[in-house]
């Protein structure tokens, strides 16, 4: 597999495959972060359970209602907050590094597009 990095308005996700440690990426607009293997697999398989979640309740949901929603590994711990149309996503790690970060609700769709795409989980 090639190394790979995916790029849009507010996001970043890349892959390397030949990285000793840090295979993985993830970013926003004047932040990144090298993610181990492991934690870039929980990171997308956590992105994509959030979201799932946020597609399953918007139908309950009243337009005006706003949603929180959390997932964790022993790796990282993730959170969407907004609406079902619109939400932010957090991401905190728990390991050694202890990072954070951020994206916006304009820059999760095709964030999640991405994830779906660099297929590596």
């Amino acid at each position: 597999m090639e190394k790979i990095l995916k790029t849009g308005v507010g996001w970043r996700l890349g892959w390397n495959p030949q990285a000793p440690e840090y295979r993985g990426l993830v970013g926003g607009d004047g932040w990144a972060i090298e993610l181990t293997e492991a934690e870039l697999e929980d990171f997308c398989r956590l992105s994509g359970q959030l979201a799932d979640a946020v597609a399953s309740m918007a139908a309950e949901l009243m337009d005006e209602e706003r949603i929180a929603c959390e997932a964790e590994s022993d790796r990282l711990w993730m959170q969407v907050e907004g609406y079902p149309h619109a939400y932010s996503l957090q991401l905190i790690l728990n390991g050694g590094r202890r990072c954070e970060g951020s994206w916006p609700p304009e820059a999760v769709p095709e964030l999640l597009a991405a994830i779906k795409i660099l297929g590596v989980y």
